[in-house]
């Protein structure tokens, strides 16, 4: 038994102010118990308690000479073992939910990126199948596709017959779905 042991709470942190190792001894054995089981009720995790209130003591004898206790000693530790503790769970909590919108990217935004990629490069295909469409066949094509005319306005803007707009949308349409396949038939 030290004589520390016999000090009421403030003259062990009048000493611990000043560096005394024995004093910083002795609230530690006298609180470390304590601090342990009021962390463990509310966490239930063996190695997060140890780890906090260990935390604790380590910032105590560090930062021992700004220290300023405007209540007692005990009232000191527990509120700042109950502070450490809500710390904790806001920083489990912000993890959870970080890790969960990750999650959630990686199963929605994933396959969404993935789809408008594969969207862009299909379109990008097409489109340069089209542009090696013949010069007028191409710009029948797409006034009736991309300008979305009839064939009666395209006839009557080119100064051409329907049947030939018909004729040439159609042929068209025939060496598209031979170059592109099925990948055609997907966009239009």
């Amino acid at each position: 038994m030290s004589i520390y042991s016999t000090y009421e709470d403030d003259r062990l942190t009048e000493l611990l102010k000043s560096g005394d190792a024995g004093a910083y001894n002795e609230i530690y054995n006298r609180y470390h118990a304590a601090l342990y089981i009021h962390a463990f009720k509310r966490l239930q995790d063996r190695e997060e308690c140890k780890d906090l209130v260990q935390e604790l003591f380590a910032v105590l004898w560090s930062k021992r000479e700004d220290l300023v206790f405007t209540k007692a000693l005990s009232g000191y530790l527990y509120q700042a073992v109950r502070n450490r503790i809500f710390d904790l769970l806001a920083r489990k909590k912000l993890k959870k939910e970080y890790i969960s919108s990750i999650q959630q990217f990686k199963k929605d935004g994933l396959s969404h990126t993935d789809h408008l990629v594969r969207q862009h490069q299909l379109a990008e295909i097409i489109e340069n199948e089209i542009a090696a469409l013949p010069a007028r066949t191409r710009e029948i094509f797409e006034l009736s596709r991309k300008g979305f005319l009839s064939h009666r306005q395209i006839a009557a803007q080119l100064d051409i017959s329907e049947q030939t707009v018909k004729t040439t949308v159609n042929n068209a349409l025939r060496v598209l779905r031979v170059k592109l396949g099925s990948l055609f038939f997907l966009t239009l």
